[in-house]
């Protein structure tokens, strides 16, 4: 990392460093603002030089094909002066781990929500095969308009050297964010700055053994996600493996979320309202089955919702459902005054007030008074019928250029001296110097020179960018004439022969009898793996496996047809001049997520003979994860 870089140098000509916010492993985290756009923006850079920095460059292009509002997205992605970097949108507002320093466990309906949003983003990235890496309290904020937002998708995982693609891993992150919000302790798989949650025996505790008074619902949620091996993966219907299965079974205990985002607001303007001063605590209500009805003629309020709890519970420590503050329950805490009777409580409707803080509940009374009335609107100023009259000495209007021709139409009000009459006369319409009409031509003359300068200025700066007057891209013909360098057209190589390559296996075989069928020309036919448990990957049983296409000879190759089968599959592409016996220590001359047909072009021409396709991810299909190649054509 170049020593120079400091704030208030600019990057890329575009970004002035404005504050360091964190350093470590080779890597600065900046604050900076973006000239061209005027916002601030989130800057990450490392060495252009540093291993991870190819990683980091793909990791950003994966995550910008995300289309996902809570995401904080990628905005741009280069290597420049030795430097690489990443600018994502700056978010402002406060993390997961810094909300559970503040306050503490988090209500339980408030956490299913919030951990639902975020369940929700990962199940649409995971849909088109991108995954978070490193999903922890500090990359998840609540924002200023209590949205909740995600920070450094793939990006920080790529920072942190770790590989892409760990679905595994978010799911797993994800179960870990609602134990540590309804605990406060940090299961996850990914590290975090949060305390971790207790073990017995190698196994976490569930968080009903942590915090008391946790629903039973969301307890065994948590227990299947964080515990997989002790106890089912799949409840009331939903699949625990799959975000979009903890994101459904949140939905349903959390119900309607209509303000929910506003209620973080509220509870955000509390905090920093009552900051340095001593929290007032609210009374407890009564429990539910000894609250008084309301008189049916009185206009009842709606409130939040209550957190659903559909199963019942044995054990002796009650739900979410049956106390009113979780954190009079935490050790060291002030004891809760007892609950009014209901017999002493007014029979009238009113409006429930709820604490976030200890997740007490009173209710608002009607005034002892009635409000004094609004004060009277001030009367409006008196406006004259006509216009006052002049100073002494001065005209009530001046005289017109063509008073002197002592015209007999007169204009009114004129008080001034000249002919005797006392009246300014009217010029006739033949004398009047303005054509009617010619102000509009003026303004209509000056808006088309404005059209046409505009239109030179669009038609300049798109020739200047090397595109047409209208901003297509132009021609191939067109645009390597320009360049004055030839057009090279590819042409397919067509003595394609295919094997299976399982370097990895034991025995080193994936279904060599259909290997064939991946260059036999009919994409009704296809070589596919086995079936495997788990994803390719640093988590699974294999990094990879595929195919190796021999060309019969060496060949220059700058592009690869693929046709797959089934959802986005992670595919390498490797050249070689020698059958290859494992892809350790080969440079990819091609990583791209596919699906159907795809062309992939080389980042640049190979020369080889043998082509290796190394499928790095698989889809997932019913009972695990597959892959399929229909069809693999090569051109040079």
């Amino acid at each position: 990392m170049p020593n120079s870089i400091r704030p208030g140098d600019v990057l890329a000509d575009r970004y002035r460093l404005v504050d360091l916010l964190a350093e470590s492993e080779g890597g600065r985290f900046w604050r900076a603002h973006d000239k061209v756009l005027q916002r601030h923006v989130a800057l990450h850079v490392i060495d252009a030089d540093d291993e991870r920095a190819p990683g980091l460059l793909e990791a950003a292009r994966q995550s910008a094909t995300v289309p996902d509002r809570r995401l904080l997205r990628v905005l741009d992605a280069d290597q420049v002066d030795g430097l690489t970097y990443v600018v994502n949108e700056w978010g402002s507002g406060h993390s997961l781990d810094v909300m559970l320093a503040d306050e503490g466990p988090l209500a339980t309906r408030r956490a299913a929500w919030l951990v639902s949003e975020v369940a929700a983003s990962l199940a649409a990235a995971h849909a088109v095969g991108v995954a978070h890496g490193r999903l922890v309290p500090e990359n998840v904020i609540v924002d200023r308009s209590g949205s909740v937002r995600i920070i450094g998708f793939s990006v920080d995982a790529a920072l942190h050297g770790l590989p892409p693609g760990r679905v595994s891993t978010d799911v797993a992150d994800l179960g870990g964010l609602l134990y540590c919000a309804l605990t406060g302790r940090w299961p996850g798989v990914s590290r975090s700055s949060v305390p971790a949650a207790p073990q017995e025996h190698g196994r976490l505790l569930r968080p009903r053994q942590v915090r008391a008074g946790i629903p039973r619902t969301l307890d065994l949620l948590c227990d299947a996600v964080v515990n997989p091996y002790a106890v089912p993966s799949s409840r009331d219907g939903h699949d625990l493996t799959t975000a979009q299965g903890i994101r459904d079974a949140l939905t349903d205990f959390v119900g309607d979320p209509s303000g929910m985002a506003e209620a973080e607001v509220t509870s955000r303007e509390r905090r920093e309202g009552s900051r340095g001063q001593e929290t007032a605590r609210m009374p407890v209500l009564p429990p539910l089955a000894e609250m008084p009805e309301p008189e049916p003629e009185a206009e009842e309020v709606p409130g939040p919702v209550s957190a659903p709890v559909s199963d019942p519970v044995d054990e002796s420590v009650p739900d979410d459902a049956a106390i009113t503050s979780t954190h009079d329950q935490l050790p060291g805490a002030a004891p809760t005054p007892a609950a009014t009777p209901s017999v002493d409580l007014p029979t009238q409707a009113g409006l429930p007030i709820f604490d976030d803080a200890t997740d007490d509940v009173s209710w608002l009374t009607a005034r002892a008074e009635k409000a004094p009335p609004p004060p009277p609107f001030e009367p409006h100023p008196e406006r004259p019928l006509f216009a006052p009259d002049p100073e002494d000495g001065q005209p009530v209007r001046k005289t017109r250029p063509s008073a002197a021709t002592g015209s007999r139409d007169y204009w009114p009000w004129d008080t001034s001296t000249g002919t005797g009459t006392g009246a300014v006369p009217v010029p006739d319409e033949d004398e009047d110097d303005e054509v009617p009409g010619r102000s509009w031509l003026r303004l209509a003359f000056g808006i088309l020179a404005a059209l046409v300068l505009l239109v030179a200025v669009l038609v300049a700066y798109n020739l200047g960018r090397g595109k047409t007057p209208l901003g297509a891209e132009p021609d191939d013909s067109s645009s390597s004439s320009a360049k004055g360098t030839p057009v090279a057209s590819s042409t397919p190589i067509t003595t394609l022969t295919a094997s299976d390559f399982d370097p990895q296996g034991d025995p080193p075989e994936e279904n060599p009898d259909l290997a064939p069928l991946a260059v036999d020309g009919d994409a009704t036919t296809a070589w596919r793996t086995m079936t495997y448990d788990q994803n390719m990957g640093p988590g699974g049983l294999k990094t990879g496996v595929g195919l190796t296409i021999d060309l019969g000879e060496s060949h220059d190759v700058s592009e690869v047809d693929l046709t797959l089968v089934g959802a986005a599959t992670g595919v390498s592409i490797y050249v070689t001049d020698t059958a290859p016996t494992g892809v350790r220590g080969l440079t990819p001359a091609a990583s791209v997520t596919a699906a159907a047909r795809q062309r992939v072009p080389l980042d640049e021409p190979v020369t080889g003979r043998y082509v290796t396709v190394w499928l790095t991810s698989l889809p997932q299909i019913a009972g695990g994860y597959r892959g399929e190649i229909a069809e693999v054509g090569v051109r040079g």
